[in-house]
């Protein structure tokens, strides 16, 4: 449990506007106080209690914690109903606003009445954690008292160390890596050199770095050599201390008596006397910020005798860090499926296969591996705890409950453990944006604007003046991947992320916090090792749900879901119940007619029916007023109904469909009907992609706000005004045009405002080469389709 996920998302949703409009201010300043009061409290017996087991603290703690989170989703709905209640009022035109007037104070009347019991149920929270701090005298972090690593972080270290006793028999796969590294350790550059080795949590840095640490090739080269690894919450004068007993106990050396009652300064002085003419080499296992790297720096002084320095770190930020000339940088990859298969056979066979033959264990072994996808910690864990297993029987039990063996299991409590700091290292709003993703199916490919968009709709993104949410989104997702929490396996021809997958064993251990914190859970009864049997009842909190099985009308009875997320080929039934849901996913689903009631989803923000049967939008789709994201790409959907004008709030609308007819050689891409009153959305940012009509064309430059245009069946009359609109959209990086056969010229000379354009598509035919081609400083991708232009007429 984290404080996070209860006082910090209470804090940020009394920042809401309709709460702010409701007369309710009071109440909320009172809230606000005693949070912020809980939240230090809750923080404190988290640092305090970093051992791992379920003590009376742990156990206190974690109880604080779920009341405050289930009293977070509390509010999170009061506020979504009472702005429903209030966007109904302000709807209505004057004349019946009187009618509707006794309901909107009863509205008024009912979110005081509940911010009201939610105010109570917080004392009452906060008196219990007082009157629990008297009875264990908690006053407080004890200035005498040492620091304890918070979320078994100490106990991690020392097994991080225990690396530096591993037998080199035992290891795997690290040949190449080992020798790479050494070389850069040895090579004859005299500047102090570092080196980062950087990969995710469990994939073997620490044992890579321990091996070369110790090799007599290394001990040989270097005068002075310390190994010293980096608590998440080190202090820093401690960092240096153990430094000097490194150097000290290596070079057998007294260490100096007066050690503990130096100062920053003193420290500081005593390594760069002690080291300025020696070449040394220090390892920093497990940094996870470069704040280490501008504090330590001075200690270890450029004598110009070829020092190196090498740092083992989860964060890419931190393994691409500007340490001086000559800084290289290692990613470590998980292991190949024969160097996989050998350590899992050196661990649960004592390298004997035909143990494993003779006992028929070895299809059901390598299914097991297969969960793990070469992440080495994982592999010699699950490997161990296997050996005593004998059964093929037993095997099978694992690999049906290897979620919960992830979690639960005492010996594979390490790889929870290790893979818990990452997750635990991140800001609040990653955390949440980091567990949604396991909502999705076990090796999912997750696309980069699906996922930025789901997250939009779902207020994980933090609002930053000047900056577009849809910036700030990639931002997180970077963060992700720089911090090796999500893995990129597909980048776009310009060299940003576009597919992104979630490691299974992280994703377990995810999706277990998910559940935890009620946040995320799984609709799954295959009985296939997924996700076990995952059911959601009456009164369950789930926030966020992933069906992937068969789906009718009663499968999902919770009123309160915000994502329902459809991972099956099944037919479905959508529940009715869905009040507050803000995002619908039914990409690839079987659906064929999304039911009416669809547009009662008053806080609907994100609906993708892409890959699906749909062939129309519900009557009265325009109520949907929240909308920020429609996709209905490869649906049969061909035209969008009248109303779309007044979704005020739509940002992107992803329409395009492929032409399987008998004739696609020129329109393999079909484009959508829209009402040109569709120009009056002053959010919309991408509209991709709609058949070109003249009023359309027309109306095109009223959003100048828009990013990314895409139109199809464009004429030639079509340029003059064409050209004109788009002159008016100063932020286009995306344009495609498409005309209505191979032979129909383009007139699109009289385009000027290009400057921002990073990709150009253009089918059709074009009489010359673009007077403004040339202006097109910011383009990294051109495409032409039947121009018919010569060669050497290109730009």
């Amino acid at each position: 449990a984290t404080v996070d996920f209860g006082i910090g998302l209470i804090l940020s949703l009394l920042e809401n506007e309709s709460l702010l409009l409701s007369g309710v201010h009071g109440e909320i300043e009172k809230m606000k106080k005693e949070l912020l009061i809980m939240k230090s409290f809750l923080e404190d017996i988290n640092k305090h209690d970093g051992n791992g087991s379920t003590t009376t603290t742990t156990q206190l703690f974690q109880t604080f914690v779920a009341n405050t989170r289930d009293l977070a989703y509390q509010v999170e709905d009061i506020i979504d109903e009472f702005a429903y209640h209030i966007h109904g009022y302000r709807s209505c035109k004057k004349l019946w606003r009187a009618y509707h007037f006794p309901r909107y104070m009863w509205a008024r009347h009912s979110i005081a009445h509940k911010l009201g019991m939610v105010n109570a149920m917080i004392h009452s929270i906060s008196d219990s954690m007082k009157r629990y701090s008297r009875l264990k005298n908690y006053q407080g972090a004890s200035s005498s008292s040492p620091p304890i690593d918070d979320g078994g972080a100490k106990w991690v270290n020392n097994i991080s160390e225990s690396s530096l006793f591993l037998s080199e028999n035992s290891l795997v796969g690290i040949d190449a890596a080992k020798g790479k590294l050494t070389g850069w350790l040895l090579s004859p550059e005299t500047q102090r050199i570092v080196v980062s080795v950087v990969g995710m949590g469990g994939s073997g840095k620490t044992t890579l770095s321990a091996t070369i640490f110790k090799s007599q090739s290394v001990r040989k080269h270097f005068e002075s050599y310390a190994w010293v690894t980096i608590s998440k919450s080190y202090v820093i004068e401690d960092v240096f201390r153990t430094m000097i007993k490194e150097f000290y106990k290596e070079a057998d050396t007294q260490i100096p008596p007066e050690l503990y009652s130096l100062s920053y300064r003193e420290l500081v002085e005593k390594l760069v006397e002690y080291l300025q003419s020696k070449r040394y080499f220090v390892v920093l296992d497990d940094v996870w910020t470069t704040d280490l790297w501008r504090e330590i720096c001075l200690a270890l002084p450029d004598g110009l005798c070829g020092s190196r320095v090498m740092i083992t770190t989860r964060s890419n930020n931190v393994a691409s860090f500007s340490y001086g000339i000559g800084s290289r940088k290692h990613e470590v990859e998980l292991l190949k499926e024969d160097e996989a298969w050998l350590l899992f056979c050196n661990k649960a066979f004592s390298g004997s296969l035909e143990q494993c033959r003779r006992q028929n264990l070895e299809v059901i072994a390598r299914k097991l591996l297969e969960r793990c996808q070469g992440l080495p910690l994982a592999i010699a864990s699950l490997g161990s705890m296997m050996s005593t297993r004998m059964l093929e029987s037993e095997w099978k039990t694992v690999y049906n409950s290897l979620n919960w063996e992830f979690n639960n299991n005492l010996e594979l409590k390490l790889v929870r453990s290790i893979l818990l700091l990452s997750f635990n290292d991140l800001p609040y709003p990653l955390k949440r944006c980091f567990l949604y993703c396991s909502l999705f199916p076990v090796n999912y490919r997750m696309k980069r604007k699906r996922l930025v968009r789901m997250w939009m709709a779902q207020r994980f993104v933090e609002p930053i003046r000047g900056v577009k949410p849809e910036e700030v989104a990639d931002r997180y997702l970077n963060e992700l991947v720089y911090r090796n929490m999500l893995q990129v396996i597909l980048w776009n021809p310009f060299g940003r992320p576009k597919v992104f997958k979630m490691h299974d064993v992280l994703r377990e251990i995810a999706l277990s916090v998910s559940k935890g914190e009620r946040f995320c859970d799984i609709y799954n009864n295959d009985n296939d090792g997924d996700d076990g049997n995952a059911e959601t009842t009456e009164d369950s909190c789930t926030r966020h749900l992933c069906i992937q099985r068969e789906m009718r009308s009663s499968t999902v009875s919770t009123t309160n879901l915000h994502t329902l997320l459809v991972c099956n080929k099944h037919s479905i039934e959508l529940p009715s119940s869905l009040k507050l849901l803000r995002a619908l996913d039914l990409e690839e689903t079987a659906i064929s007619k999304l039911p009416d009631c669809l547009v009662t989803l008053f806080n609907l923000k994100y609906l993708n029916v892409s890959k699906t049967q749909v062939k129309e939008l519900p009557r009265n789709f325009h109520r949907l007023i929240n909308l920020e994201t429609l996709n209905t790409k490869h649906s049969k959907i061909e035209e969008l109904p009248l109303g779309m004008s007044k979704l005020r709030k739509l940002r992107h609308l992803i329409t395009f469909r492929c032409n399987y007819g008998q004739d696609p050689t020129w329109n393999y891409v079909l484009g959508t009907r829209v009402s040109p009153n569709i120009c009056q959305l002053k959010d919309l940012q991408v509209m991709d992609c709609f058949n070109a009509e003249a009023e359309l064309i027309k109306n095109l430059g009223n959003m100048t706000q828009l990013t990314r245009i895409s139109l199809v069946m464009v004429r030639r009359e079509h340029g003059s005004d064409l050209c004109e609109s788009l002159n008016k959209i100063k932020r286009l990086r995306f344009l495609s045009l498409t005309s209505i056969h191979v032979e129909e010229p383009l007139e699109i000379d009289g385009l000027i405002a290009t400057a921002s354009i990073e990709k150009l598509f253009l089918a059709g035919k074009l009489e010359r080469v673009p007077s403004w081609f040339h202006t097109l400083q910011n383009l990294t991708y051109l495409g032409l389709r039947g121009s018919q232009l010569q060669e050497k007429a290109t730009p």
